[in-house]
């Protein structure tokens, strides 16, 4: 049980393996979880109900979904008719922003994160962002995060009545492998995320950026990724 003076957070939930640790996490800090998963019109929807296994087995106090249709803007393999790059070498994945990447996805996250804060009276918001690992994503940098935070403490009423937001993204300079031995630690199931740009039936491709990237930091560790366990 809670205490009643436990600070509640608003924590971005996606179903993946980087979200469902910074949900852990949070909660090691003692905070009351209100977790906020984003249905954007993303291909690999199969991450919603895993973000329900998860904020499930992780016992969060809330767990909102809001609708955000993507699709309509486009511009990304993981919301529009774009092929998912696969078998890609490192070397390719560092050398460009990669279709993957959804326009404003973070930003707009967030946002609604924001307001979803501005509602449960939280003053701390909590993203997966991660700028190590060769993602690519312009839009999980430090200098995002901060330029972000600096925003929320001028764009709310809490922030117009003296309250202070502090954005959250612990992740920010760890290694996959890193995020893993933390998330085991603090007990995050990983057979129950899902992290595929492009799955097939539901099950992960085990070839896109995503899943090599997942696979190399399970097998750094001498461990077997349990969302490859089908392959």
């Amino acid at each position: 049980m809670l205490a009643p003076h436990t600070r509640k957070a608003v924590v971005l939930l996606s179903g993946g393996l980087d979200s469902s640790t910074v949900v852990a996490m949070a909660q090691a800090e003692g905070f009351e979880i209100h977790a906020l998963t984003v249905i954007y019109g993303q291909r690999h929807e199969v991450e919603i109900q895993a973000a329900k296994l998860v904020a499930k087995a992780l016992r969060v106090s809330a767990h909102k979904f809001v609708s955000v249709d993507l699709n309509q803007i486009g511009g990304s393999a993981l919301t529009s008719d774009i092929e998912v790059p696969k078998d890609r070498t490192e070397a390719q994945m560092t050398s460009e922003i990669p279709v993957t990447y959804v326009p404003a996805r973070n930003t707009i996250m967030l946002s609604l994160a924001l307001a979803y804060a501005e509602v449960v009276g939280s003053n701390d918001i909590f993203v997966g962002v991660n700028a190590v690992d060769y993602s690519g994503y312009p839009d999980c940098r430090p200098e995002f995060v901060a330029a972000f935070e600096a925003l929320s403490r001028v764009a709310t009423k809490a922030a117009a009545e003296g309250e202070s937001m502090t954005i959250h993204a612990p992740l920010i300079n760890m290694t996959k492998a890193e995020i893993i031995e933390v998330g085991q630690g603090l007990g995050v199931d990983y057979s129950l995320t899902h992290s595929c740009y492009d799955p097939i039936k539901s099950r992960a491709c085990g070839r896109c950026d995503s899943c090599q990237i997942r696979n190399n930091a399970f097998a750094s560790l001498g461990l077997f990724d349990p969302a490859l366990a089908h392959l």
